[in-house]
């Protein structure tokens, strides 16, 4: 049997590293399209060789992951950087199975007679398709101290819980997720024409963002980026918005569902755990309870379990737990709540959303946890009682007491009909420590000043608070890279709260 040969694999490397022959003033894949506002800092890390660790960047397919990974290398060669001392590699590259990463880097070495102390910056692309990745990739770091790597992943199963155990102390994990409203709203130029005053300081924050230029217009986008919206490639390609389903649901739901999860964890039957994904994807935002979901699908409750753990490592889903009315965790809990990470994936699997769809309730909740995605700052759940619901609740992680509450609406009902406001003042009462005024969102009223039993509330529309949300946690990233913070997206500051 004919193994692959050296000379082959070097021309590989040769074609996916044009840089090496062009030199910096060479084009460059990718190196037009806009960047993502997580490129500053992620970009910083590489630079930052002060700390002896790979840089793992995670997050669903087609985020943006591949493309923010030219970009640095685009802004490597532009700083200076010799062309023949970066390298990038796609572990997807066929020629490339089977090789050990050590044994890529070697025939790099031998390309151009790097030597041990050489600054190199060398791109791993797909990382997770390497069985034992990670451990190959920590005694890269360990030999090579010099060396800067950097490695992509989709399939965030094998990353997640691998590199915890294997890559202690070597590995610095980045999450690149889905575009926010905030992002998508800038990458088609529209940010600008529809937030009628401009960011200036926290201190007009609250006031600016509750004023739009137009909010039938902000709606329409916002059910747009419901539909496609949280994925860059689909943002400016009017072929894919007109068939998301072949593009979603072939390219990045199924590969999913289809090669990583089952490659990675051997699971037998690929359509048992595709109609599971199937089920909770149409039922994002309804509250799902293991034992009538294990009676209903004929899957044993274990094997739900465990397919949940895989589908929410791959960044598909995310689970919140319930608490009840005085904020406790129950101890046998059974229900919970099952989100898709991005809400384009439903419109993907059963069609496109318009304002007065039947779905856009809990599609618009799902928008709304897909924006806290860009943040581990808040523990969130939602509550759930006889007589009432919340939403999302954010608890404190100290004291583990709740800090303050949102209720997602895509209806201007509740303004007219206080009665809906009063699960929340019940929760209040039990938890008088809440911060005030409540939040509530709106399909397109805006007003700051509602009190109904002795509480106060702010209704704001749901795409507004969607794009505040969003923007505030980008924004973050901005003063924190201002102040010359070394920072992940994985920002944490517990006591913020969604305003």
């Amino acid at each position: 049997m004919l193994e692959i040969s050296k000379s082959d694999i070097l021309a590989r490397l040769r074609f996916d590293n044009p840089w090496w022959e062009t030199g910096a003033s060479g084009a460059i894949d990718y190196q037009d399209a806009p960047r993502r506002q997580y490129f500053p800092p992620f970009h910083q890390q590489i630079l930052d060789t002060e700390l002896r660790r790979a840089i793992v960047l995670m997050g669903p397919r087609r985020v943006g992951k591949t493309v923010m990974v030219y970009h640095s290398i685009r802004a490597l060669l532009d700083a200076g950087i010799e062309a023949t001392h970066i390298l990038y590699l796609s572990l997807e590259t066929p020629v490339y199975t089977g090789l050990s990463l050590e044994r890529l880097v070697n025939y790099f070495q031998e390309l151009f007679d790097h030597q041990r102390d050489s600054k190199l910056f060398v791109f791993f692309d797909e990382i997770q398709y390497l069985k034992d990745w990670e451990v190959h990739l920590k005694s890269l770091v360990d030999s090579f101290g010099a060396y800067r790597f950097i490695a992509t992943g989709s399939a965030a199963a094998a990353l997640r819980l691998k590199s915890n155990e294997s890559g202690a102390g070597r590995f610095s994990d980045y999450i690149l997720p889905p575009l926010t409203f905030a992002e998508y709203l800038t990458f088609i130029g529209q940010e600008p024409e529809l937030i009628s005053v401009p960011i200036q300081d926290d201190a007009q924050r609250e006031k600016s963002l509750d004023t739009v230029a137009n909010i039938e217009t902000l709606n329409r986008e916002f059910v747009n980026y419901l539909n496609f919206g949280g994925y860059p490639e689909a943002v400016f390609s009017k072929t894919i918005q007109r068939s998301p389903e072949q593009y979603i649901k072939s390219d990045i739901i199924d590969k999913v569902l289809l090669r990583d999860l089952p490659s990675l964890y051997g699971v037998r039957d690929i359509q048992e755990l595709n109609r599971l994904f199937t089920t909770l994807a149409y039922n994002s935002g309804h509250e799902i309870n293991l034992d009538a979901l294990s009676k209903s699908s004929n899957i044993a409750k274990n094997t739900i379990k465990r397919y949940l753990e895989y589908l929410e490592a791959a960044f598909l889903i995310r689970r919140i737990e319930r608490i009840d009315h005085n904020a406790k965790r129950l101890k046998r809990a059974t229900s919970f709540k099952i989100y898709l990470t991005n809400p384009s994936m439903r419109a993907a699997l059963f069609g496109s959303l318009n304002q007065d769809s039947e779905a856009m309730g809990l599609m618009t909740e799902t928008a709304i946890f897909s924006q806290w995605q860009h943040s581990q700052m808040a523990q969130l759940y939602y509550a759930r009682w006889d007589k009432g619901e919340i939403d999302i609740v954010s608890l404190s992680p100290n004291t583990r007491s709740p800090h303050w509450i949102v209720e997602v609406k895509w209806s201007d009902k509740p303004h007219q009909s206080r009665s809906e406001l009063d699960s929340c003042v019940e929760f209040v009462r039990r938890n008088p420590d809440l911060l005030q005024p409540i939040w509530v969102t709106s399909r397109t009223i805006a007003d700051p000043h509602v009190e109904h039993r002795n509480v106060r509330f702010v209704f704001q529309p749901a795409s507004v608070y969607a794009y505040v949300l969003g923007r505030n946690l980008l924004d973050r990233i901005d003063r924190s890279r201002s102040l010359g913070q070394s920072i992940a997206p994985r920002l944490r500051d517990e006591s913020d709260r969604p305003e």
